[in-house]
């Protein structure tokens, strides 16, 4: 198949949400507290749907399930990958996701969560909360249950373009007054240890925590590291920088001047535009576009001054 798969975004309301991507992206939102695009996702709790070809309307885990040809034959049982967009107009909850042996045995045989962060936009003094101060798990259970948030939590200054790889069993949130790509296992499953006793206006009632769960899954000592350092490499006519090539994803963002021949081998890629717009042999894409590039799309031409983002396993 060599047919770019554009995919139709799912806008999900969050009490930390706001109007970041209509501003940035032009998207249309349904409310004016949209907090996550669920860019590319075939997860039962935001399926998109195809807006071009032969499958049109119909969903990704549709395609997933019945053309599994068109993503190299991998095996594993539900599309593996997700993409958000997020706005963080407010504070996110402190929090941490479990690993795939935790949240298949806690929670009704869902994946586990490994993600990684790509800074789009920020602040001058934006913080991100990333990792945690505990020595051992008692400390850790005294810090949560006594408030101790001060002494537990690791804020530290971002910048655009900072790219962060945050393991299972990882303390984190994501702070006010930043824009950010997402790449994830297809996992919906969150233990918030800390909402800063936020009144949800919808429900007027403060919002669900999972502290035994979050104790349970949070990795002591804390393993982190901070923001990657990429590969950077200057090619003919663009830029390649490569943040991340791990077990769950690989991570490469493109920067194309005028137009450029790509390769990118792949079982399959999820593309995201961040900037700019052009053409994939002669598909018009831009800015705000999300796309798969089936297996066996390998090598592509673009033209135009574009800036994207590309996952892969």
């Amino acid at each position: 198949m060599k047919e770019i798969i554009k995919l139709n975004s799912i806008f999900k309301d969050r009490v930390w949400g706001g109007t970041r991507l209509k501003e940035y992206f032009g998207y249309d939102l349904p409310t004016d507290q949209i907090g996550e695009c669920w860019a590319i996702s075939g997860h039962k709790n935001g399926d998109c749907t195809i807006k071009n070809g032969e499958f049109k309307g119909k969903t990704l885990s549709w395609l997933y399930e019945n053309h599994r040809e068109y993503f190299g034959g991998i095996e594993d049982k539900e599309f593996p990958l997700l993409v958000k967009l997020i706005d963080a107009s407010n504070d996110l909850s402190i929090q941490v996701h479990p690993d795939d042996k935790y949240a298949n045995s806690m929670e009704n045989g869902e994946m586990g969560k490994t993600e990684a962060w790509y800074v789009i936009d920020c602040n001058e003094d934006t913080l991100l909360e990333y990792g945690h101060n505990a020595k051992t798990k008692e400390q850790l259970h005294d810090y949560i249950y006594n408030g101790k948030w001060k002494e537990l939590l690791n804020f530290h200054k971002i910048k655009r373009g900072d790219f962060f790889y945050i393991t299972s069993g990882t303390v984190h949130a994501i702070c006010k007054n930043t824009l950010i790509y997402e790449i994830q296992q297809s996992s919906d499953v969150t233990y918030r240890v800390y909402d800063y006793d936020r009144v949800d206006k919808k429900t007027g009632e403060k919002r669900q925590l999972h502290i035994e769960k979050a104790i349970d899954v949070i990795k002591v000592p804390d393993e982190c590291k901070g923001s990657i350092i990429p590969l950077v490499e200057e090619k003919d006519g663009y830029t390649r920088t490569e943040y991340v090539n791990s077990k769950y994803f690989k991570t490469v963002k493109f920067h194309v001047d005028e137009g450029a021949h790509l390769e990118y081998k792949s079982s399959f890629a999820l593309v995201t535009v961040l900037d700019g717009s052009g053409t994939l042999d002669n598909e018009k894409i831009e800015k705000g576009d999300n796309f798969i590039l089936p297996f066996g799309y390998n090598n592509f031409e673009i033209n135009g001054k574009l800036t994207f983002i590309i996952s892969s396993m």
